[in-house]
């Protein structure tokens, strides 16, 4: 039944001030839901402060994942205020599979004539609205594998439908790639027009083919339309506020690629600006300050505000390019035990060694969101690794993050 204007007004209304009274923020960030802790290779106990792998997502949990279903087919983020679909079935035969997926450009025009609960405002989500919802208690299946195995979705189940791909069209089981309105504003692949999704089986951030060949499942959203929008303010003292998340930035990155480990010790008791509560971002956190309308190939610069300062690198195809950012989030493959990689942020080029494209390119698109391992040599992977071929630079930066509601003024 179409719910009137009246009751939608109030539902909205609700909505907006749950969020906002809640969590003081109009971009309140999602925890990730990861409560394991990792050294380099597998589960360990919680780390204390002073151990080693002190401070990652585990020690920081963040705003703990709360959804509510409404029992209309709609499922609300009682952290963010959206209210989203609970499945992504489009054509309501009760199985999710490739019939439910639809190209970029029919995921745009749909969102008008949803009527999913009654609603009639739904919206392709943003990026960084789908990004919300991922989970990293998740850990992606092989890319060759026949059955799921011990791997675990990167979605809350208990509240999403879901179904890894259909392997009876032909589909392999991590093509679950969801669609958002983002564009890349560059290409990728040597000139493809490119649309960045989010992987529920795999765990990502990728750039996909914004044509009409490749289709993708869709969730709608609508309410809070402010989620993921910044609100950055330059503190003029190195470090840059977000309003919309309550998150103080440091300006500058620590200006030199290192190993994860070595990224959770520098954060351990840094000290800048008065406060001494600094930390190594999760993932979510991290993603939460990407730029998706800048691009080292269209405006010069990394995909971040221009309030923000970056190192410059030179990347595998000798480009001048921009470094990936360690989280504090712990990448899991095959089983969640498995803690050999973190997740990173490309502020540049995700770049891929591809043959048939003459090697070194941008394959996902800045503003990826990919894994490395956590130890090891870069020179074991002189092409790359992945059916794209990912750089594995295992190297990366830092910019480090605190949390505006603490205090962690340092008065010793």
């Amino acid at each position: 039944m179409k719910k009137n204007v009246y009751n939608i007004f109030v539902t909205n209304l609700f909505a907006a001030t749950l969020y906002i009274s809640a969590y003081g923020q109009t971009y309140p960030i999602v925890g990730t839901g990861q409560t394991n802790s990792y050294n380099n290779s597998a589960i360990i106990v919680l780390p204390s402060s002073g151990q080693p792998f002190y401070g990652q997502n585990s020690n920081h949990p963040g705003n703990i994942p709360s959804y509510t279903g409404n029992g209309d087919g709609t499922i609300t983020d009682n952290v963010t205020g959206l209210i989203w679909e609970k499945t992504p079935d489009r054509n309501g035969d009760g199985v999710i599979n490739n019939y439910d997926k639809i190209t970029y450009k029919e995921s745009l025009a749909g969102a008008s004539s949803c009527r999913t609960g009654g609603y009639t405002d739904w919206r392709l989500p943003s990026i960084k609205e789908l990004y919300s919802l991922i989970m990293y208690y998740g850990a992606e299946p092989n890319p060759v594998a026949t059955t799921q195995g011990t791997a675990v979705p990167f979605i809350n189940t208990n509240y999403f439908d879901f179904a890894y791909g259909d392997l009876s069209a032909n589909e392999r089981l991590i093509d679950a790639q969801y669609a958002s309105s983002n564009l890349y504003v560059s290409t990728t692949m040597h000139g493809n027009a490119t649309m960045f999704g989010v992987n529920f089986a795999d765990g990502r951030i990728k750039g996909y083919p914004a044509n009409n060949l490749k289709k993708y499942y869709v969730l709608y959203v609508r309410g809070n339309v402010n989620y993921g929008k910044n609100n950055f303010v330059d503190n003029g003292n190195g470090t840059i506020t977000d309003n919309a998340t309550g998150l103080m930035w440091m300006q500058n990155d620590n200006g030199s690629a290192i190993l994860w480990e070595d990224a959770l010790n520098f954060s351990e008791n840094f000290n800048y600006a008065g406060y001494s509560d600094w930390r190594l971002p999760d993932i979510k956190e991290l993603q939460s300050i990407v730029d998706y309308t800048r691009s080292p190939a269209t405006t010069n610069s990394a995909a971040i505000n221009p309030l923000f300062n970056c190192t410059r690198i030179k990347n595998e195809a000798g480009e001048a390019d921009y470094g990936y950012y360690w989280s504090s989030t712990t990448f899991c493959s095959l089983t969640p035990n498995n803690g050999s990689h973190a997740c990173y942020i490309s502020f540049g080029r995700a770049m891929g060694y591809v043959p048939v494209l003459g090697g070194w390119i941008d394959v996902h698109g800045a503003g990826a969101q990919r894994s490395d391992p956590k130890t090891g040599n870069p020179a074991d992977f002189p092409k790359g690794r992945g059916p794209q071929g990912d750089a594995i630079r295992i190297y990366n930066y830092v910019r480090l993050v605190r949390s505006v509601n603490d205090t962690g003024l340092n008065i010793r």
